[in-house]
């Protein structure tokens, strides 16, 4: 069993209760509530801010000049994709530079990044891809899984543009090249570091 399958297998579970909650369920329905909504995008918008900060450590923690392009590659791609779609959205729901500078990050996202940040000053390469994977993919999953549940929801006018970037060929492409290098960096990994990887990828 390669490192990634064992770790969807630790957190099969956790995963698989993903889809029953509720803003998940709106999203693939069309019925969240849009108030609900916009206060994610603006937690979203901040979590993208430090998750962009987990990569940077990335490169900076690097061994190798193809590992070190490919932490930077994902900030570009952040920071000029998933952030776009989030800027759509703002633009949607009047949320301006300065609302975002003046509301809070929400203590439960702070304490995911917070974790995510420490994950990454404490680890190597292999423990900060563990971490950002777990993130990445789990997105990929959950809008895989809406589609798969209603065909109709990447047409819904508001949450349909959230519910296709998270499955189009350029981000499921970037999640296989996670997942593949992922792989590279813990071939050679003891049983107690990739028990260690599993307590990352279930606490992220």
């Amino acid at each position: 069993m390669g490192t990634v399958d064992r770790l969807l297998k630790a957190t099969e579970d956790i995963w698989a209760s993903y889809h029953e909650k509720p803003f998940v369920q709106g999203l693939k329905y069309g019925t969240l509530d849009q108030k609900k909504f916009r206060s994610y995008i603006i937690q979203d918008y901040w979590y993208l801010m430090d998750y962009t900060k987990v990569f940077a450590i990335g490169v900076a923690k690097s061994k190798s000049v193809e590992v070190m392009k490919l932490f930077a590659k994902y900030i570009q791609a952040i920071l000029d994709g998933e952030v776009n779609v989030h800027n759509g959205y703002m633009a949607d729901f009047g949320i301006t530079q300065e609302e975002l500078d003046h509301t809070p990050i929400q203590q439960d996202n702070r304490s995911y990044t917070s974790y995510m940040l420490s994950v990454a000053y404490r680890g190597g390469e292999a423990e900060i891809l563990t971490a950002i994977f777990s993130c990445a993919y789990s997105y990929e999953v959950i809008a895989r899984k809406i589609v798969e549940e209603c065909p109709s929801a990447p047409e819904h006018p508001m949450y349909g543009r959230w519910v296709r970037g998270y499955i189009t060929p350029r981000y499921t492409g970037n999640n296989g090249i996670l997942k593949d290098m992922l792989e590279r960096l813990t071939k050679d990994y003891t049983e107690e570091q990739l028990r260690y990887l599993e307590e990352i990828f279930t606490a992220c």
